[in-house]
């Protein structure tokens, strides 16, 4: 496994510095957000800065290892949303090399009462994405999420057999079933295998009451679930994320909060004997 990091935790910070202070620590590889808000929204980004961007995370010696993407995939406007989408697959087909995770990940939008009303929709829309990133040699990365229509582990297997596309993997971030109270070693087990990406954060109490945290703020066991990943057959990235509530918070630090997670996640792997491979 490596070790990697979210630009979704660096909203105001140049992607220059990002990738300088990130590569200065040792992650492995950065996950690139490209919707509108960040300094690399694809909708911005031109031929030139796509080729500095990638240059820059090859002097680096930083894997490309995906691209935030979310959309809401039961948006009203779905036509434009969908041709959006598209436009940050064919992103990932430009800039991603092989051998690298060439994936974009979504959340599917809607609610957690949702889910029967809405999974038909959400598969076919899904499955259209997934046709496209598979005829430009991506994936799209269908993130289970704490509060949405798709957010439980069978959930996430429900889609991946009705959709049943090569262009489709599933984007596995832990904390999104932790906070529901489910334990780490079942949401591994039924979904580990499934996927091709991750993300980690920390975690405090449970949903709707729970709070994300930066790594060492909070319960996660990280060795704890490097162990159970490895022992899944899980080999790729983990991507830390710092989520949104965080970086609401006053004082909030990009390149500090990324500094902890190498830190944290780092002596993880140490303790749990796992090897960055």
């Amino acid at each position: 496994m490596k070790l990697s990091y979210s630009t979704w935790g660096m909203k105001t910070t140049p992607v220059d510095v990002a990738i300088r202070h990130c590569a200065n620590l040792g992650f492995d590889g950065l996950e690139l957000t490209i919707i509108p808000g960040w300094p690399t929204d694809a909708a911005g980004l031109t031929k030139a800065d796509r080729l500095s961007i990638r240059q820059q995370y090859d002097d680096a010696g930083l894997e490309l290892c995906g691209f935030s993407g979310n959309i809401d995939l039961l948006a009203a406007d779905w036509e434009s949303v969908r041709a959006t989408f598209c436009g940050y697959l064919d992103l990932a087909a430009e800039m991603q090399k092989a051998g690298e995770h060439r994936i974009v990940t979504t959340t599917s939008g809607g609610t957690a009462d949702e889910w029967e009303m809405t999974q038909h929709e959400i598969a076919e829309r899904l499955g259209v994405v997934s046709a496209y990133a598979h005829r430009v040699g991506v994936m799209v990365g269908i993130e289970p999420h704490v509060g949405s229509s798709v957010h439980l582990p069978e959930h996430a297997i429900w889609m991946m057999e009705q959709v049943a596309s090569p262009g489709l993997t599933l984007h596995f971030d832990i904390s999104h079933f932790n906070v529901q109270g489910i334990p780490m070693a079942e949401s591994i087990r039924l979904l580990a295998p499934h996927a091709l990406h991750t993300h980690v954060k920390d975690e405090r109490g449970l949903a709707p009451d729970h709070q994300f945290l930066i790594p060492g703020e909070g319960d996660m066991d990280y060795a704890g679930y490097l162990r159970e990943m490895s022992d899944a057959g899980y080999s790729g990235h983990i991507v830390v994320e710092i989520s949104l509530m965080v970086q609401a918070r006053p004082n909030y630090d990009a390149l500090s909060a990324a500094t902890q997670s190498y830190n944290i996640l780092s002596a993880a792997f140490q303790e749990a004997q796992i090897g960055r491979t």
